[in-house]
């Protein structure tokens, strides 16, 4: 089944070039058309709450697969955060044919409602920063303070105001304010609300992951078809080494990345495979993206060319959902939260 799923994705895909994000055109509303109406963006959603079905990987793959083709839609952002946490709080998910994002910096705080209304009803105080697909989403998940604990909250945002910031490729990542919204929420442990902020690093290293492999094969093509001296770059042994550096870099994020969509499968805490996964991917891309671009030399630079569609998404990406020093905290505060003894143990399961 998966392999048929990212086959569909690859057709559709096909349709689609990926082009310069613009105030005017922030999104390819075209794809998300085709992907919903196909059934994609519910995949790994169960059918009982408006999905497609499938697994976790299922969604992974189908996430990858966009990622590569540097796909302008937020479907990381649906099947990989946020309508895995709204089903897990027991909230009701929107159609997953309405874009929904997630905001989980926890700038936004929340007061229950003295209505009547019940514990499940929240007000809604602050600005979401920093927001993917702001503009574009219909739907937004905040992951909320509150004097009782985290809240996850499920906020209409269709039609309401945003700013219009962007990161580097391009991708909105415009604020709302929500000062006084009411939204349906539920509150969360502290555990679940570290394993929310988690899983979107792994959206985000699931991503670079297949980005930075997309970055290496068009490098590796590249240099058995460009000639220099009379024969291919690829035959030059410093050109090979470069090659073989990023195809290292690309092999680790791939198994950091796998064995945290694993911990997950197996209903283990994300929290400390996600650290690894993104502190990995986000150092990989720098020698990647340098290499690649050194390799194909200026046309790699142009408006033109494929390839600075996806090294500079690698670039925005790698600062979103927690730096590499942030994680990096998180995950060797977890590997010595046992002490001395369980280092070791705790270092070969997650590593």
């Amino acid at each position: 089944m998966r392999d048929l799923v990212v086959a569909t994705v690859r057709d559709i895909l096909a349709a689609h070039e990926p082009f310069v994000l613009t105030r005017e055109r922030p999104w390819d509303s075209g794809l998300w058309a085709e992907l919903a109406e196909a059934g994609l963006t519910g995949v790994g959603i169960p059918e009982e709450a408006g999905g497609s079905g499938g697994e976790l990987a299922d969604a992974v793959a189908i996430v990858a697969t966009l990622a590569a083709g540097a796909a302008a839609v937020p479907v990381a952002e649906q099947l990989l955060v946020a309508a895995p946490a709204v089903l897990a709080a027991d909230l009701d998910l929107p159609a997953p044919d309405e874009p929904l994002s997630a905001a989980v910096d926890g700038a936004v705080t929340a007061e229950p409602r003295d209505d009547g209304d019940g514990p499940g009803s929240w007000t809604l105080i602050g600005t979401a920063t920093d927001v993917a697909w702001a503009g574009v989403a219909q739907h937004l998940v905040v992951l909320a303070g509150s004097p009782v604990g985290p809240v996850l909250a499920l906020v209409d945002v269709a039609g309401r105001e945003t700013t219009h910031a962007a990161n580097l490729a391009g991708e909105p990542r415009g604020s709302l304010v929500l000062q006084g919204v009411t939204a349906a929420g539920a509150l969360l442990t502290e555990r679940q609300a570290d394993e929310l902020r988690a899983r979107y690093a792994l959206a985000r290293a699931v991503q670079l992951s297949a980005a930075l492999e997309q970055v290496l094969a068009w490098t590796v093509q590249y240099a058995g078809e460009r000639q220099q001296f009379g024969r291919p770059l690829g035959k030059f042994q410093a050109v090979q080494m470069q090659l073989a550096e990023m195809a290292g870099e690309v092999t680790a994020v791939a198994a950091l990345v796998d064995s945290a969509v694993q911990a997950i499968e197996r209903g283990d805490s994300p929290v400390l495979a996600a650290a690894a996964a993104k502190v990995r991917a986000g150092s990989a891309v720098e020698v990647v993206a340098r290499l690649a671009h050194q390799v194909h030399g200026a046309i790699g630079f142009t408006q033109e060319h494929r390839l600075h569609h996806l090294t500079r998404r690698c670039w925005s990406w790698r600062d979103e959902a927690g730096t590499e020093t942030a994680w990096a905290r998180v995950l060797g505060a977890g590997l010595l939260a046992d002490g001395p003894d369980a280092l070791w143990p705790a270092l070969t399961r997650v590593l």
